[in-house]
């Protein structure tokens, strides 16, 4: 009998599919039409690499898979399936890659892009080759350039000097979104305390104040929270973004300061309890601070405290640690009667949290130890249900913080009620007596989108020092209004490329190693023709996949500049009637680790070019993706794969001596593919075993030793019952129960095998194994067409109901016994045939039951 080689078939089918353009969407209409392509239009789009280290991994090609199967599946369903591919290959990951190897990032580039895309052909996936993109390309960074003008143009891009987040061994900033929890063995090795690290190189952040871009993605926090309740996106990525986005309806308290005439507001997002207020804290750079020590003997050493603090502040960033504080002296007068509050500096109080000064109590964790710490008074005001718990928070050894289901003591018209249900009654209740307003603050920070770095498009932006002093306010736009001498490149004359720079390392000094190529930043000012200087840090590399989903809809259509000023308000690079039809994506599939990095700023930039009114599409909450489903991770050996443990796996390996097939259904059946699993070597050889048995059962279809029709009832139900269980498993991505439920079909099928069986068995395999399908779909079987373009099979919905099954009987919750019988038989006859059986008979003594739980076609549960 033949061998399956599947080295030279695969690589066969991977050139003939795309040599027919089996893949190929109709991207235009007028095409569709043209070709008789009446299907609805699908957007299968799966995160894209980046291109940054020795290339794929199996953690990469688990996600592709996972992605291509779901494509597959809906193009035999007879969608006009979309599923590009691309690569993220600017930025940071391939900047460090380079600079580890010594190599420049341009020529590693070519290096990567030949690698990557070598692999991703290989494991057989679905791909639109011909509308690929890579980020460093010139013709795609051109339109990230021309998208940064027209946040800039809006008012939604502003350049400000403030702390930011700095790597020192990336030498870079990072956007709060880059920096991670991470942990510091401190003192003599006795324990540890959690500092923030950078998510790439978890080397610990510090601050450092410097000029950078801003994108306001706070300008849209309520709209991007809001939108979340309806998204059908996995729960942990909907979760983790509610909780970055972190909003907190409080209360700001205005009070004055005891001997002064400065009056200062506070704000408490703890309001529910707000008679327990003991003191306030203030930041210790907060621009108040030197007002409010004014004729205080305390000045000076609050002052060099408050330096003090900064200064480590920068040093070691903002992580958890011991808070320390200094008494300014000052007291204000509380308003809703808690007397005079003393005034602390503290080192965990910001200047950017609500008004930067926060009322205290013995309610929050951290005001409660700063308060044990000083020896400062504390009141409690919300009890525990528990009694025994009550006594310890009335005596103050512990902190008690239920915000939901701690009862109040006072105010006495909610006195003996639940905190959380009270809440808004309480808002209303201080805003009715004048104590307090309304206010609403977010977590989330404005978008840092500049990086001092060298791999990355440059910020079309340049600054003119005569434009900031004569400029003529009725012609420019609201973005050179709030940055004064900032004007942005003209659209015709993007992109504005980036040099081949010979020292691209990173310099460290806060400016990017672009500051020092004069022929690069020496420009004439596009506005006045003055001399001026071109902006030389570049963008995240997040806003190059911002917008990608996009860029992909372009890649085969003429884009034509338009040099008409009108026509260019609402102009776009991409045609409307396209992303009209494709958009939004109904369904994206990447890793989670992306939850408010990724998934968020495209959200964001994908709501700003809406109301631009630059980019169109049929979704009322303006959301690009309708659907997000978050993939497991693979571990290796029990431990998350890392180069550090030597445990990443290169799939190549693999490919060569299983095949991508094999490799492809046992990366599918490890585990459920939102869960992931651990990757065992020994695992692919039961997949291998599988498919070379599908593979001989080729060899009867070539004898004809076939059956024309089946004549086994049960075979033809469990047929049925097999397209039912992978339609729906592959709806639902449970690719691991879709597999087996194929397995167990040929466990019955290839003892009593008929031609038309065979034939929907291969359909139902065909999005797990592409190449071996198509190899006897075509050359065996000798069929014309794809069978990736073949319909899918459909199941009668009659023999999937099954006629017998396995009652599992329980006496007062414990299974006791099982028994075959009909299926649909009600609650009563499950009863009597219970009772009749010997081990029940035994087990309930003659007692009469309780009650009976009777789930249909599953179990009885007699309770006694």
């Amino acid at each position: 009998m033949k061998k399956y080689d599947f080295g030279s078939t695969e690589k066969r089918w991977q050139e003939v599919w795309r040599k027919e353009g089996v893949y190929e969407p109709s991207l235009e209409e007028a095409l569709r039409q043209a070709q008789g392509k009446q299907k609805s239009p699908f957007y299968n789009l799966m995160m894209f690499p980046y291109p940054s280290a020795e290339g794929l991994h199996v953690g990469n090609m688990y996600a592709f898979v996972g992605s291509d199967i779901y494509g597959r599946f809906k193009r035999m369903q007879g969608h006009d399936v979309f599923e590009p591919i691309g690569l993220d290959g600017f930025g940071i990951h391939a900047e460090n890659y380079a600079l580890k190897i010594g190599t420049h990032p341009m020529e590693q580039a070519k290096v990567s892009e030949e690698r990557f895309y070598k692999q991703l052909e290989a494991i057989g996936n679905g791909f639109a080759w011909k509308e690929k993109l890579e980020t460093y390309d010139s013709e795609y960074y051109r339109w990230t350039q021309w998208l940064f003008v027209q946040m800039f143009k809006r008012g939604l891009a502003y350049r400000k000097k403030q702390e930011v987040n700095w790597c020192p061994s990336c030498k870079t900033v990072l956007a709060d979104e880059q920096v991670v929890k991470g942990s510091r063995v401190t003192g003599h090795g006795s324990g540890k305390e959690e500092i923030s690290v950078c998510e790439r190189c978890g080397t610990e952040v510090i601050k450092k104040e410097l000029e950078q871009w801003f994108f306001k993605i706070t300008n849209y926090a309520e709209r991007l929270l809001k939108n979340l309740e309806t998204l059908d996106w996995s729960d942990r990525v909907k979760i983790a973004q509610k909780n970055w986005i972190g909003k907190s309806e409080g209360l700001i308290f205005s009070s004055p300061v005891k001997d002064s005439n400065i009056k200062i507001e506070t704000f408490s997002a703890h309001f529910q309890a707000f008679t327990a207020d003991t003191f306030v804290v203030i930041a210790p750079d907060h621009p108040l601070l030197p007002k409010l020590l004014e004729g205080s003997s305390e000045k000076e050493k609050v002052l060099s405290f408050c330096k003090k603090i900064i200064s480590e502040r920068e040093k070691n960033g903002y992580g958890e640690r011991e808070p320390e504080g200094i008494f300014t002296g000052r007291y204000t007068i509380d308003p809703v009667g808690n007397g005079e509050l003393p005034i602390w500096v503290a080192s965990y109080a910001l200047k950017d949290y609500g008004t930067g000064i926060v009322k205290c109590s013995a309610h929050d964790e951290r005001d409660f130890a700063f308060a044990k710490k000083y020896g400062i008074t504390l009141k409690a005001t919300l009890l525990p249900e528990d009694k025994k718990l009550r006594e310890d928070v009335l005596s103050f050894k512990i902190c008690y913080a239920d915000m939901q289901n701690g009862i109040l003591t006072e105010p006495a018209p909610f006195a003996g009620r639940k905190a959380g249900e009270v809440s808004k009654e309480i808002i209303d209740y201080c805003v009715s007596k004048n104590l307090a307003r309304r206010h609403t603050t977010y977590r989330l920070r404005d978008w840092l989108i500049s990086r001092q770095r060298y791999w990355g498009p440059p910020i079309p932006l340049i600054f003119c020092e005569n434009c900031k002093k004569s400029v003529e306010k009725s012609k420019i736009s609201k973005g050179e209004l709030e940055n004064p001498g900032w004007v942005p490149v003209p659209e015709e004359d993007l992109p504005i490329k980036l040099p081949y720079v010979e020292k691209f390392r990173p310099t460290g000094t806060g400016e990017s190693p672009l500051a020092s190529v004069a022929s690069f930043y020496e420009v004439a000012c596009p506005r006045c023709g003055g001399k001026a200087r071109r902006e030389t840090d570049v963008s995240d590399t997040f806003l190059d996949s911002a917008w990608y989903y996009i860029g992909y809809l372009m890649q085969n259509v003429n884009i034509k500049m338009e040099n008409d000023s009108a026509k260019l308000k609402n102009w776009a690079p991409w045609d409307k009637e396209l992303t009209k039809k494709w958009l939004p994506v109904p369904m994206y599939i990447g890793g989670a680790e992306h939850s408010v990095l990724h998934l968020l700023y495209v959200r964001f930039v994908a709501l700003a070019l809406r109301d631009m009114g630059i980019l169109d599409f049929p979704s009322e909450d303006g959301e690009p993706m309708k659907k997000f489903r978050a993939h497991g991770l693979l571990i290796k050996d029990g431990a998350k794969m890392s180069k550090s443990k030597g445990n990443v796996i290169n799939p190549d390996e693999y490919i060569k001596n299983f095949g991508a097939d094999a490799l492809r259904m046992y990366l599918m059946f490890i585990a459920p593919f939102e869960q992931g699993g651990d990757f065992r070597d020994e695992g692919i050889l039961g997949i291998e075993r599988f498919l070379n048995r599908v593979w001989k059962m080729r060899e009867k279809v070539e004898s004809r030793k076939w059956r024309v029709e089946s004549g086994d009832k049960k075979l033809l139900a469990l047929l049925h019952k097999t397209i039912r269980k992978v339609t729906d498993d592959i709806e639902n991505l449970h690719y691991n129960t879709a597999i087996s439920a194929l397995m167990i079909f040929l466990n019955a099928f290839e003892n009593e095998p008929d031609a038309e069986s065979f034939d929907l068995f291969l359909k139902l395999l065909a999005p797990f194994a592409p190449h071996m399908t198509e190899e006897i779909w075509r050359n065996v079987l000798g069929r014309k067409t794809s069978i990736h373009l073949e319909p899918w099979p459909e199941y009668d919905e009659k023999l999937t109901q099954e006629e017998k099954f396995t009652l599992v009987i329980q006496v007062s919750g414990k299974v006791r016994d099982s028994v075959e019988v009909n299926a649909g038989i009600s609650e009563s006859e499950a009863l009597e045939t219970a009772l009749q059986r010997e081990r029940i008979i035994n087990a309930v003594h003659g007692v009469k039951p309780k009650r009976v739980v009777y789930v249909p076609n599953k179990l009885i549960n007699i309770v006694l």
